[in-house]
């Protein structure tokens, strides 16, 4: 079978190790025509905007897209590509797997986590209002007159909406992922007992929808900040996670951090028929075209995507493959040395030449 992907190469490093991934898949047998779109800095000097119509057009149609990561500018510039994406095309659940593999440095034996985080609302709303602007001033006042409540006059405001609609979305795709995937566990992360009506919201919506899966899987719930304690020492409790969008975003790399980063740490954003699968980690420029970077968490996103269209045996191959050199360790980036200045490092495009020759074999 024939698949349309669209393929976003991305900006930074983003080319590299989206292009490794791109090779991985091609290795596994399956066959792809990839349609090249362009998102991110370069695409923001050649089109005035880092997200043209052209490549939401693209992604639109074929409906399954391979995205590079992209640069976003940290206070000032244009807004977060992968933000505007998600919104854009309602990919309301990310899915972010952190599972330890053998050969990768971690204070952990065992590690096989993963994140489910709403995509759309919350503080990843962008109803935000700049500090002394009128209408930041205007709020203020109407805030004040509406509750009492008297805010800073020199403050900046940004507004987090969580709705029953959202949250109901994003629980019954964790609890039907739960159960697909054939996991055991799945636990609702919040601040409830601080934020009652929009953490506790998503609570209450969780604990009903819940109620429809008891028979299937356990189910449980924990504060965000006994979540993030609980994580660190007791790993092996948790299973699915399933957050509003900041938790979701903090607590996916805490957990990337418990198997050994974001190198090896792949993502999916998914919607009721559009999905997106790209790496967690940005696009690093300043090892742009330096052949440097470990390109794993690139190609289990590749990975995943295989298993979104159903293609389990080259999916299963190609994890096997990356997990096989990852534990020889002898063809794997520096990060993935024992000693980070080890001169035997390969560059990203070796280390997927060396994943490839192992799909090769496997297959």
């Amino acid at each position: 079978m024939n698949y349309d992907i669209v393929f976003i190469p991305g900006d930074g490093v983003g080319p590299e190790v989206s292009e490794a991934a791109k090779r991985c898949v091609e290795a596994t047998g399956v066959t792809i025509n990839w349609h090249i779109a362009e998102a991110g800095a370069d695409a923001m000097e050649k089109y005035k905007t880092p997200l043209p119509d052209s490549t939401l057009d693209l992604i639109n149609k074929y409906k399954i897209a391979l995205k590079g990561p992209v640069t976003t500018p940290v206070g000032e510039g244009f807004r977060s590509v992968n933000v505007k994406i998600r919104k854009e095309l309602n990919l309301y659940a990310c899915v972010r797997p952190c599972k330890l593999y053998k050969g990768v440095k971690s204070h952990y034996s065992a590690v096989d986590l993963i994140v489910i985080r709403e995509n759309t609302e919350d503080l990843y709303a962008g109803i935000e209002f700049p500090v002394h602007s009128t209408e930041t001033k205007s709020l203020i006042d109407y805030i004040h007159k509406l509750n009492g409540e008297q805010i800073r006059s020199d403050s900046g405001i940004s507004i987090k909406p969580i709705s029953e609609y959202g949250s109901s979305k994003i629980i019954d795709f964790a609890f039907k992922y739960a159960i697909k995937n054939k996991r055991k566990k799945i636990t609702a992360v919040h601040k409830a007992n601080i934020m009652k009506f929009s953490d506790g919201l998503f609570l209450e919506t969780y604990r009903k929808i819940a109620k429809d899966y008891k028979d299937k899987i356990e189910f449980t719930d924990r504060i965000v900040d006994n979540m993030s304690m609980q994580l660190v020492q007791k790993p092996e409790l948790y299973d699915v996670l399933v957050l509003p969008n900041l938790y979701g975003d903090i607590i996916s790399d805490l957990c990337a951090g418990l198997v050994g980063g974001l190198g090896v740490t792949p993502g999916a954003n998914i919607g009721d028929d559009i999905a997106v699968f790209e790496a967690t980690h940005g696009s690093a420029p300043k090892y742009a075209g330096k052949n440097k970077v470990n390109p794993s968490a690139m190609i289990l996103s590749s990975m995943l995507m295989l298993r979104y269209i159903g293609e389990d045996k080259a999916a299963n191959n190609l994890e096997n493959a990356v997990s096989e050199v990852i534990q020889e360790g002898k063809n794997v980036t520096y990060d993935l040395k024992l000693n980070r200045d080890d001169p035997s490092a390969v560059g990203t495009s070796q280390m997927a030449d060396a994943i490839i020759r192992q799909i090769t074999e496997d297959r």
